[in-house]
């Protein structure tokens, strides 16, 4: 009977991972493959962080992102970035009323709960800069006056990678607000094959127009107060804090990670191990949250950029180098 008590569930996770477990079936009726993906998604909704997804033109990366707006009932806005894009195209812009004789502000796409920003990468420095108050502060200023944004509030970026014609390299200080970067890789022949065939016989449009919101707002503000409420032992916020170390250290990197990227590692895990059914982070969950985390705010030394090693390698070996908690 002790025992049982010892191992039962300190957290009722049960609300979680019904609402988890249909938002799962309902995109995977649609999106073939990409499990990791959608995981990392939801895991960026629960751990109020905002996500940015790269990957080549054409691998259902926008889909995705809409897909999970639509599986959320709460506001939801699209700013498709180019390079003429102006600030005030994002954040909104004061207007004269002559019935009032006064200025009045006129908010921008970003005031929504759900923001997907396709093609980031395609504004210059500038339009970025539109972004970097309302990513990490969750509020706009313009003339003065401060505009809180409501709750959730959540960035979707998508990207092409930076080799691509008429992209931009985003500052580190913007990547920095990233909670993950998600690559999403080319299908198997398997899912390429299923892929084709569901176009073919037009599953996919009927499917779409078919999906219901699953979540309201109210639910993920609840959902992230239980997720952030997680257990997580002394050893694991040490092996966080032993990565993040040695990456500032490392003769690989020019640049290593903050201390946001620590904080950012364990929020990731918490929600991780909460979708896995878990209301206690093990050092599993760190691993495997840990390239997502750190992907984006590393820098390789020019060296290392020569030689064609990634990120992803590096950080392998960081990890590697480091005795994982037992």
């Amino acid at each position: 009977m002790e025992e049982e008590e010892l191992f039962k569930q300190r957290t009722d996770l049960s609300k979680l991972n019904a609402a988890v477990e249909q938002i799962k079936s309902t995109l995977g009726q649609i999106i073939v493959g990409q499990r990791d993906t959608i995981d990392l998604l939801i895991a960026g909704i629960l751990a109020d962080g905002h996500v940015l997804i790269e990957g080549v033109p054409g691998v259902a990366k926008t889909l995705t992102a809409k897909l999970i707006a639509k599986a959320i009932d709460a506001k939801y806005s699209r700013i498709q970035f180019t390079p003429d894009l102006m600030p005030s195209d994002v954040v909104g812009t004061s207007v004269f009323n002559p019935k009032s004789i006064d200025f009045e502000f006129k908010p921008g796409p970003i005031f929504g709960n759900i923001v997907l920003i396709d093609e980031i990468n395609r504004s210059p420095a500038k339009t970025q800069s539109a972004l970097f108050e309302v990513m990490e502060e969750r509020q706009v200023t313009v003339d003065g006056h401060n505009y809180k944004m409501d709750e959730p509030f959540l960035v979707l970026a998508t990207q092409n990678p930076v080799e691509q014609e008429g992209t931009y390299r985003l500052p580190e200080a913007q990547l920095d607000r990233f909670l993950f970067k998600i690559e999403v890789k080319y299908p198997t022949l398997e899912e390429e094959i299923t892929i084709l065939t569901q176009q073919h016989q037009q599953v996919t449009t009927e499917q779409l127009s078919h999906i219901t919101p699953i979540l309201s707002k109210g639910d993920i503000i609840t959902l992230r107060q239980i997720v952030r409420g997680l257990h997580v032992e002394p050893r694991i916020l040490e092996f966080v804090a032993r990565i993040t170390n040695e990456s500032r250290n490392s003769k690989s990197l020019f640049l290593g990670a903050s201390p946001r990227a620590s904080l950012a590692i364990v929020s990731a895990a918490k929600a991780i191990a909460a979708i896995r059914g878990r209301d206690f982070v093990t050092p599993d969950d760190i691993v495997w949250v840990t390239p997502s985390v750190l992907r984006h705010r590393i820098m390789l030394t020019p060296d290392k950029e020569m030689e064609g090693i990634s990120p992803d390698e590096v950080i392998k070996q960081i990890i590697q180098k480091i005795e994982v908690p037992r």
